[in-house]
């Protein structure tokens, strides 16, 4: 875990274990970075070629037996959007974990990859299994 971000506004660490463990199929070495919005939106620009921050990017570096990557998570654009979907921000954060450990796992729901549908039904099932509501309702 790293907190450049602040370490006052993310979730617990057995809270962010919790969620890995739950959307992980495989043994995973990943890094959870919590950033402020100009981190963000610089690695959203640099590695995605979109300048904004974005709630969650994701840096898969191994596949196979195991997996290895970083998640990173800008603390105010998931405040803020929790707040705008009138959702509490432990059930977006826990949302935005699973998510990003789908995408360590090569899951894509961008445009023609085939996989949106099935990754949010992924999603679904395993934040109810965790006790959150579907973050799509």
């Amino acid at each position: 875990m790293q907190y450049p971000g602040g370490k006052e506004q993310a979730p617990t660490r057995p809270q962010l274990r919790r969620w890995v463990r739950a959307a992980c199929a495989l043994p995973a070495e990943v890094t959870l970075r919590f950033v402020g919005d100009e981190e963000g939106r610089n690695l959203n620009r640099d590695y995605r070629g979109k300048d904004y921050a974005t709630n969650v990017l994701s840096f898969p570096y191994e596949s196979g037996d195991r997996i290895s990557g970083d998640l990173v998570l800008c603390l105010p654009v998931v405040a803020r959007e929790a707040e705008q979907q009138g959702k509490s921000r432990e059930a977006h954060y826990a949302h935005l974990v699973v998510h990003g450990m789908l995408h360590l796992q090569g899951y894509d729901h961008e445009a023609g990859s085939g996989d949106a549908e099935h990754m949010e039904a992924l999603e679904r099932e395993i934040l109810d299994a965790l006790g959150y509501p579907d973050p799509y309702a």
